[in-house]
């Protein structure tokens, strides 16, 4: 299986980045535009892993108290353009204890610096426009661990655990 840790997106937050995307293509922007159904934010990204009961035994000593997420303008890593999120003190703190969490029980996951983001299209061709995207806020109470299957037409992802605020 190919899991990932991220927290799935309220519908206000993923309207506003469609609405982001739609004039994105409105501008001549092309490329692989994330569909709406799998906008999320990953805070941690494991990759093939057999067992997702044991990544489920990791997150259960987890703890976080509900907080919020914001848009908070746009911006790339080459052909990678997404979105970003304010700074989030409780944020920056849950992704700490869910990778200590899974170094505790020796499951793998990518060790890049966190950098909270939304993809919004992958292999983007053009120059990014002058787009804002809407002030969205959402509060967060659970966090997913997900699974990844390519499908006919791109990826599908699927919620196979969660964990809850406290």
């Amino acid at each position: 299986m190919r899991l990932f840790i991220a927290i799935n997106l309220s519908d206000a937050m993923k309207k506003a980045l469609s609405a982001a995307q739609d004039e994105m293509y409105g501008e001549g922007v092309r490329g692989n535009f994330t569909p709406r159904e799998n906008m999320h934010l990953t805070l941690a990204f494991i990759g093939e892993y057999p067992d997702k009961e044991q990544v489920m035994d990791a997150l259960s000593s987890v703890s976080f108290s509900a907080f919020t997420l914001s848009l908070s303008g746009m911006g790339c890593f080459r052909d990678l353009w997404w979105a970003g999120m304010d700074e989030s003190a409780p944020l920056a703190a849950v992704v700490r204890r869910i990778r200590h969490a899974l170094a505790g029980y020796d499951i793998p996951f990518d060790r890049k610096r966190f950098s909270p983001h939304i993809t919004l299209i992958r292999k983007a061709t053009g120059t990014m426009p002058g787009i804002r995207i809407e002030k969205v806020s959402m509060p967060v109470e659970r966090i997913s661990l997900m699974r990844s299957d390519r499908g006919k037409h791109g990826m599908i992802y699927t919620e196979v655990g969660e964990i809850g605020k406290n």
